[in-house]
């Protein structure tokens, strides 16, 4: 199955270098048809480009607190010398929706 998401261009770009391999969302009804092998098509919401990537594997947390202890943080998309918080999420996500939710890791790699 193909999926689409559409990506900030910072993100996009580090998918792209595959320094990204974690895409972190909310596992709502639309993430959770997502299965391991399936395609993900992201749009750089910036400029349009599009970058197809395989679905490796996926990981499910309660929260993004506990996604963060589990993954390295460059590849959930920060630069080695940035400080990874979770509260960062709480910019795309409201408290309501992640306890609702929960949350997904989807490891992913170029194709």
């Amino acid at each position: 199955m193909t999926h689409e998401m559409n990506l900030w261009h910072d993100s996009f770009v580090k998918i792209k270098e595959q320094t990204k391999t974690i895409e972190m969302r909310l596992f709502d009804e639309k993430r959770s048809s997502i299965s391991v092998g399936d395609t993900i098509i992201f749009t750089d919401t910036g400029n349009n480009e599009k970058a197809e990537c395989l679905v490796i594997n996926l990981y499910r947390y309660p929260s993004f607190e506990e996604l963060y202890q589990q993954h390295d943080k460059v590849s959930i998309g920060y630069k080695e010398d940035e400080i990874a918080d979770p509260k960062d999420m709480l910019a795309y996500y409201s408290k309501e929706m992640i306890e609702q939710y929960g949350v997904v890791a989807i490891e992913i790699r170029i194709r």
